[in-house]
């Protein structure tokens, strides 16, 4: 048999995901032991508050003479561990899913969420698509919960679709949509808009969410000899179907739903498999009357989102209370670069 065939190179590849496979249950394997070693701290800490306000300071201070060389355990971090044990007294909780996110990841949330359920939604967000420190970071700064959760949707998914698939859907829509990657400039125009979400197809799906899939922009199709083009094509393996996103640069108008409407017909008829679920339809406009857009849903016979997008220079005052100023920018730039202790700021590996 040559080494160089086709079976050998398949066996080469099972043996290096092996590898892989192991390397990564090891590394997720310290990585939970150290998070509920954390844990069991902070609720050694909590138990023992009768040592006086200075317990922590002591703790940490003959810990670091116990241990010279062991790292995690300055005053600030010990206290970030009570908090811990404080917010989730129950270890089930830590041991999964929390357990799966780096000590980073969960600092982060202490420092960013004030809700227990609000920290516990991000993290699952984070466990399920794999977001980096930073990108957490700015999934919580532009308000994902709020314009996904909280957000008020105008949509027909619960009349057209299964009560399951209904229901998936329609926690995947936000409103806005946040594309803060693309300036906003005067005279914008809607193909300007399509042209740079398919630059930068990976920060667009990221902010369309999990299982996105893009088929293509443009994406032509013919019925009766006429040539018709879909502004945006993806299809998501979560919801199993293809979902069409038409982009208007004005405010909502009732034709809009109809040519969605159709565009959805089209893409059921040409392109969905048999085991597909109906085709969804987003409509991302510049600004959205939630009573008009309900109007105009409410006899369509697809399921259609309405909601609204913004730019960069369009920053409303409650994401903008969230964003970092020159002085915190400036603050974490000097300290990325002076740290005087390993839990201040995480390493670039888990930025």
């Amino acid at each position: 048999m040559l080494i160089n065939s086709g079976g050998y190179f398949h066996t080469l590849e099972q043996v290096k995901k092996q590898i892989r496979d192991a390397q990564y249950r090891a590394v997720l394997g310290a990585n939970r032991e150290q998070i509920i070693l954390y844990w069991n701290i902070g609720k050694v800490i909590i138990e023992n508050t009768k040592y006086g306000a200075k317990f922590v300071e002591n703790l940490a201070r003959d810990i670091k003479s116990e241990f010279p060389n062991a790292k995690g355990y300055s005053a600030r971090n010990l206290k970030y561990m009570r908090k811990f044990a404080e917010l989730f007294p129950e270890i089930e909780i830590v041991q999964a899913p929390l357990a799966l996110l780096t000590w980073y990841h969960l600092q982060l949330l202490m420092d960013k969420t004030t809700d227990r359920a609000v920290y516990l939604w991000y993290a699952d967000k984070a466990l399920e698509s794999g977001w980096s420190r930073n990108t957490l970071m700015h999934q919580i700064n532009i308000k994902l919960y709020e314009r996904q959760v909280l957000a008020d949707k105008t949509v027909n998914f619960q009349k057209i679709l299964p009560a399951q698939q209904s229901e998936l859907a329609k926690e995947t829509l936000k409103n806005p949509y946040v594309f803060d990657f693309i300036e906003q400039h005067e005279g914008i125009v809607e193909r300007e808009i399509e042209d740079e979400l398919v630059a930068n197809i990976a920060k667009t799906i990221m902010e369309l969410g999990t299982g996105f899939a893009f088929c293509g922009n443009q994406y032509h199709f013919e019925v009766s000899g006429k040539d018709y083009y879909i502004d945006l094509l993806f299809y998501n393996t979560k919801l199993r179907c293809y979902v069409v996103i038409e982009l208007k640069n004005t405010e909502f108008k009732p034709e809009y739903a109809g040519k969605l409407n159709f565009y959805l017909s089209a893409v059921d008829d040409l392109l969905r498999y048999g085991s597909d679920n109906p085709s969804i339809g987003i409509l991302l406009c510049k600004e959205r009357d939630k009573l008009t857009a309900e109007y105009a849903l409410r006899d369509i016979n697809k399921p259609i989102g309405v909601s609204e997008y913004r730019l960069s220079d369009f920053v409303p005052q409650e994401l903008a209370d969230t964003l970092p100023s020159a002085e915190d920018i400036e603050r974490r730039i000097k300290s990325k670069y002076s740290i005087e202790d390993d839990e201040e700021a995480p390493p670039a590996s888990q930025s």
